[in-house]
């Protein structure tokens, strides 16, 4: 049974192909996804997906409660950890340029059972991401709203639940409307196609991309250097500052790099993905790190890191200068625009690695089929946008976000040593981009990433834990015996 359990997919080095051309095999006859997106549209969604999140939410509170000022190392320091598992994404996508990403790396390498945990940790990256984002969506747009007094009451932009103290309770609210809309929204756009989201995200990118631009060159004026003094505050306890403060604020924001990820989602849809793979992770990753690394130093100048502990740090900041009201409207609209992409993105991915995963047997296969006119996988993005959108209107945001990271961390260590086995047991495919010094990187990728993961996430072990003993349930009623690697065999 462990042999069974650990069989791994046969690899074989993708064929060049052109535009239109699909690579992945359909299934009995089905429509198959179609080959339209380029490196450039693959850069600007890794960079829908990254920037967002943690520039509107995620760098404010990161400041206030774990790394003062030295949040900008808390980004350099997650930003390394990516940039190894980045570059092993882009061996692994010019290799095998499909749909899966992280599952699909690990099925090649590792057998059928981690891909199956890997895969399942995904849902969480995707599935919750995309709620999580939602949830910050919808406080940014009623406060919009609330600028011209037309905000929704709390109980319609409020979920029912919290978490407090390890318990859920209830918070009085109905349910969180807003969140629930931008879901249903982005999940259509997905339904019609990828070549439409793309161009979506193209325009929204562009909006947020000049947003944070105008928010530098018209705050830059307003910072003190006494504000990043002392630049690294002193330990207050676990994850309060000093060394472990700036770390556990790595494992914070590292919520807002799994955006890159997503681009290897889309390698089955790219035009030339030997090529424009490695551009699409690589770049999209670089230009973010900068971008976070400028945003979060500004921010941090401006006020005391300590007020910045808000849902909205950046309009916050803003706040504190009247000359500058007109620019924290627009700060709005552009956390609205850049969030909403990330909402996007997250809801492309998660339908095709479902896609990957129904290929494969090790879910039913109605997540497999394609659109015959739209060629997207319409039945996974129909599931996906349900339960995000029931997971936006009812959890808050804390919860969610904590379990993304996690499940994400977990993928990222995984591909980072998927890369380093696949040299050694497959040493003469051709890889048409190879990570350089992999002896040295692809440990550090697994190193960085598991250190992130086992620090400050140990308070929510338990749920992990019961995380994956339900996908290990489920692999073991449906996923095991209908296992199409298997049966071959």
């Amino acid at each position: 049974m462990s042999v069974g359990l650990f069989v791994t997919k046969p690899v074989e080095p993708s064929p060049h192909v052109d535009a239109g051309e699909p690579v992945e095999g359909s299934l009995q006859g089905e429509a198959s996804l179609k080959r339209t997106l380029t490196a450039t549209q693959l850069v600007l969604l890794g960079i829908g997906a990254v920037i967002g999140a943690g520039i509107f939410v995620l760098t404010g509170h990161a400041a206030a409660a774990h790394a003062g000022p030295a949040i900008v190392l808390s980004f350099v320091f997650a930003g390394v950890a990516c940039a190894f598992a980045g570059l092993c994404y882009a061996e692994f996508a010019a290799l095998l340029p499909v749909s899966g990403s992280a599952y699909s790396y690990s099925y090649a390498t590792l057998g059928e059972i981690v891909a199956w945990f890997i895969g399942w940790n995904l849902v969480l990256e995707y599935l919750f991401a995309a709620s999580t984002v939602a949830v910050g969506w919808s406080s940014y747009f009623n406060s919009f709203l609330g600028s011209f007094g037309m905000a929704l009451p709390a109980s319609l932009a409020t979920a029912p639940l919290n978490v407090v103290d390890g318990k859920l309770v209830h918070t009085g609210g109905f349910f969180n409307l807003p969140a629930v809309a931008i879901v249903a929204a982005v999940a259509t756009i997905g339904y019609y196609g990828i070549k439409q989201s793309a161009v979506a995200n193209a325009v929204i990118v562009t909006i947020k991309v000049v947003v944070i631009l105008m928010f530098v060159a018209f705050s830059i004026q307003y910072v003190n250097p006494d504000n990043w003094v002392p630049f690294i505050p002193e330990n207050e306890g676990p994850g309060r500052f000093g060394y472990d403060g700036i770390v556990r604020g790595a494992a914070v924001v590292f919520f807002a790099y799994i955006g890159f990820d997503a681009v290897s989602t889309a390698a089955g849809e790219a035009k030339n993905p030997q090529r424009d793979m490695p551009i699409g992770i690589l770049g999209s990753l670089a230009i973010c790190t900068v971008v976070y690394i400028i945003v979060s130093a500004v921010l941090t100048g401006m006020m005391p890191y300590g007020l910045l502990g808000t849902p909205k740090p950046v309009a916050t900041a803003l706040e504190a200068y009247p000359a500058l009201t007109w620019l924290k409207h627009i700060v709005e609209l552009g956390a609205i625009a850049g969030l909403s992409s990330v909402i996007l993105v997250m809801l492309m991915g998660q339908p095709r690695i479902f896609f990957s995963m129904a290929q494969d047997g090790l879910i039913p296969k109605m997540f497999a089929k394609v659109h015959p006119k739209h060629h997207t996988p319409h039945v996974g993005t129909i599931f996906v946008g349900v339960v995000a959108a029931l997971l936006a209107g009812f959890l808050p945001i804390s919860f969610l976000g904590d379990l993304v990271s996690m499940g994400t961390l977990l993928a990222f260590a995984t591909v980072s040593a998927g890369v380093l086995i696949l040299r050694k047991t497959q040493p003469n495919l051709p890889r048409p981009f190879r990570v350089p010094f992999a002896i040295i990187i692809c440990p550090l990728g697994v190193l960085t990433c598991l250190y992130l993961f086992w620090q400050p996430f140990a308070e929510n072990w338990v749920v992990m834990t019961g995380w994956t003993f339900i996908g290990f349930v489920i692999y073991g009623l449906y996923g095991y015996r209908h296992s199409r690697l298997r049966r071959q065999g």
